[in-house]
């Protein structure tokens, strides 16, 4: 409680008299969404959230596991709307979203979404990591084309989810096509202005202008740059859809590539908007966090938190002096 007490006292109230009026690129976002912005820059630069990404089949396992491992639990709960098989969790995961944010969580939601060539169930080599020709992606992007109409079908079917979060009153960091700059998706490696920035503006004003889904924040989350063959992840700016449609820049990062050349690239891209790490493996050290402070958020991608961790890796970033964990957070949001 003292440390609650000390972080409110040294950082929340002074930046809350003098926060910036920071917006959502939603003109029309929602007051959750604009408070929950405004409270990432208020902590931007001096404090990192703990995350931690569940599967949409059990959806605490491994947030009950940091909290087995440290006492606390993660600021950010994270989860995905994939679906396993033939079934659709949407409905669980939005009961547990509700859940969650009315206890003082932060929600993250993704999508590893099924190729829209596809029908249901997605299989995941052939599907979601499948491929999409050249063609069938001009087809995907060419509006009232068959495919596109396949792909609005699916992300409607979303939307209704997406929908009872906001008519809830629960913002959402909305982190879809994620890892667009590698090769190991159907949406991945599509460069330019035809490629994934342009499939992303379709989404965004699906969702934004049709839909009114005024509760999402918008999380571009890339990959960590690699040239290691057949794990390729390019240069951020090729798959960038610019500032009009992205409130936080995100890379994932795994096996510790915690390249500072890297970071340096995602924050000028970022030119002074949000950074996070929308998934990671191996945890940074605290010497990383000290070269990189301007990180927002880590989260820790399922079981990575056992088989890529020590236990005293895990403790030592949920007891850094800038980490906020989810009492912190609750106590801070109710401010």
């Amino acid at each position: 409680m003292k440390r609650q007490l000390l972080i409110i006292a040294t950082y929340l109230l002074p930046l809350m008299a003098n926060a910036q009026d920071f917006k959502p690129v939603n003109k029309n976002a929602s007051p959750e969404a604009v408070k929950l912005l405004s409270f990432l820059y208020q902590i931007k630069g001096k404090h990192i959230l703990s995350g931690q990404q569940n599967y949409n089949s059990d959806l605490n396992m491994f947030s009950d596991s940091a909290y087995a491992i440290t006492g606390k639990y993660p600021a950010l709960w994270g989860s995905d709307f994939m679906m396993w098989g033939d079934k659709d969790l949407g409905q669980k995961l939005v009961y547990e979203a509700q859940k969650k944010w009315h206890d003082g969580y932060l929600v993250t939601i993704m999508w590893h979404q099924g190729r829209p060539t596809d029908d249901a169930p997605y299989d995941w080599k052939t599907s979601i990591q499948g491929k999409l020709t050249d063609a069938e992606w001009t087809e995907l992007t060419t509006p009232n084309t068959p495919l596109n109409k396949r792909w609005l079908a699916d992300i409607d079917k979303k939307a209704v989810y997406l929908k009872q979060l906001r008519d809830s009153h629960v913002p959402v960091l909305w982190r879809p096509y994620h890892e667009m700059n590698g090769v190991w998706f159907w949406w991945g490696d599509k460069k330019g202005k035809n490629g994934i920035q342009k499939l992303w503006k379709m989404m965004y004003d699906r969702y934004t202008n049709y839909h009114k889904l005024n509760n999402l924040i918008w999380v571009w989350g890339a990959n960590g740059l690699r040239d290691i063959p057949k794990d390729e992840a390019y240069d951020y700016k090729l798959y960038y859809p610019g500032a009009d449609y992205v409130d936080i820049l995100g890379s994932d990062v795994y096996h510790f590539d915690y390249e500072q050349k890297d970071y340096n690239e995602l924050l000028s891209l970022a030119n002074g908007k949000i950074i996070v790490l929308g998934e990671t493996g191996e945890l940074p050290k605290a010497e990383v966090l000290a070269a990189q402070p301007q990180w927002a958020w880590f989260m820790v991608w399922t079981s990575w938190l056992w088989t890529d961790n020590t236990h005293d890796r895990v403790k030592e970033i949920y007891n850094l002096p800038q980490t906020l964990n989810h009492d912190e957070v609750k106590t801070m949001l109710q401010k």
